[in-house]
């Protein structure tokens, strides 16, 4: 890796497909060692991915030195072209897809700003697979009149929503409005006053909305307006996938023990798969799918 002293290796890399023109691309500092937060965050803005994960040895040097067998540590933090994130669940995959290149499948630790997140990568037919293990989750009710407000900014009639999925706010690393739409068409017409979501966003504290339509029994279609990160729309959201698995065991929508599968994307032309995996006993939520680099 270039010294980043000198000017930082860039990498490009998809999460949640294993086609470069699938999936959310984000860029990659494996060496972010020397970078300011002005730096990272003009390095995510010229990069213009939706985040930018920058890795760095970390800071009180504990499991730095372990064998990848054993695991290997980095202080990871994600940067948008507008600010920084706490967690960033793609950029995780990506990130952990591009350091499985070049050591080999094994276990990983991100120290996130959010917390601690083991991160599992492997080989799976030809492709490259990262599965992520969230924070500790949690799930709240949303204000009668920020909800009203959300939908007045997304311009959905509240006759459009799914009364069987109620709306919340979830957390597994990132705040996100969980919001789902009672049919497909719903959800494909994503046309929303960019501002005003932004504005809502800042106040909650919120980092995208998961807009979710329900296929079948574990499968959801969902789409990531991203205003407050200086994007319409995230293409396939890691973060926000740990949250609506949180949100979908917390509301009894789906049991304890589960594997959903998420298709994010493809009303954008970027298709990809998320699998969140929720386990009995474990509050925390699995989010996993292929990565593959972006060629220069």
């Amino acid at each position: 890796m270039n010294s980043v002293l000198q000017s930082p290796e860039v990498l490009r890399y998809t999460a949640f497909s294993d086609d470069p023109e699938g999936g959310n691309p984000a860029g990659v500092v494996l060496d972010a060692t020397g970078l300011g937060d002005a730096e990272m965050l003009a390095i995510a803005a010229e990069v213009g991915y939706s985040e930018t994960a920058f890795l760095t040895a970390p800071s009180d040097g504990a499991d730095s030195g372990r064998s990848w067998s054993t695991g290997r540590a980095y202080t990871i933090r994600y940067f948008s072209p507008k600010a920084e994130v706490p967690f960033c669940g793609h950029a995780t995959v990506a990130a952990a897809v591009a350091l499985g290149e070049r050591l080999g499948p094994g276990d990983l630790v991100f120290f996130t700003r959010a917390g601690t997140v083991p991160v599992t990568v492997k080989q799976e037919g030809g492709a490259t697979q990262a599965t992520l293990t969230s924070v500790e989750p949690s799930v709240e009710e949303i204000a009668a009149g920020d909800l009203d407000e959300a939908l007045a900014a997304l311009d959905w009639p509240a006759g459009d929503l799914d009364p069987s999925l109620p709306p919340r706010i979830a957390y597994a690393g990132a705040r996100h409005l969980v919001l789902a739409a009672a049919t497909r068409e719903r959800l494909a017409r994503l046309t929303y006053d960019f501002a005003r979501l932004e504005a809502l966003m800042h106040r909650l504290d919120l980092t995208t909305v998961q807009l979710v339509w329900r296929a079948a029994a574990e499968v959801f279609h969902v789409r990531d307006p991203f205003p407050v990160g200086g994007v319409v729309e995230d293409p396939a959201t890691g973060a926000a996938a740990a949250a609506f698995g949180a949100y979908a065991r917390e509301l009894g929508v789906v049991p304890e023990a589960a594997v959903l599968t998420l298709h994010q994307g493809e009303d954008m032309g970027r298709p990809g798969v998320l699998t969140v995996e929720l386990r009995a006993g474990d509050r925390r939520v699995r989010v996993g799918g292929a990565g593959a680099r972006i060629p220069a």
